[in-house]
């Protein structure tokens, strides 16, 4: 069985923390979150298979960090709510809105938390 979330804390203009079930804390910043937006076309702009961008692939590098577009600003969360019990959908302050992070691909995506027993 995957883990669930216990706890989500989400400080919009910093990072999503979640609480395992399993005991994992993981935090996604949300500019990381952002780049790593689940939705067909950030998927396409981020494997470089978009058919509509004729622009030059550096080969074997993975590509933009924040997609698509040229929002200048920090970007933000400026609304989230849950999507029945096994995802949350976010909006972002450059108006991307179509990404919906399942709590499966939160997981695979995660960086755990260090702790104060991590610390050497």
């Amino acid at each position: 069985m995957n883990p669930t979330p216990l706890k989500l804390n989400l400080k919009k203009d910093v990072q999503l923390d979640i609480q395992w079930s399993d005991g994992l804390h993981s935090v996604y910043p949300v500019s990381m979150l952002r780049s790593m937006c689940p939705c067909a076309m950030c998927k396409l702009v981020r494997d470089g298979t978009d058919p509509h961008d004729i622009s030059p692939k550096p080969r074997g590098k993975p590509l933009l960090t924040i997609l698509p577009g040229n929002y200048s600003d920090k970007i933000t969360v400026t609304a989230a709510e849950m999507v029945g019990n096994y995802a949350i959908k976010l909006v972002f302050s450059d108006q991307h809105d179509s990404g919906i992070f399942s709590f499966e691909y939160l997981r695979s995506i995660s960086t755990p938390k260090p702790t104060s027993t991590d610390a050497g």
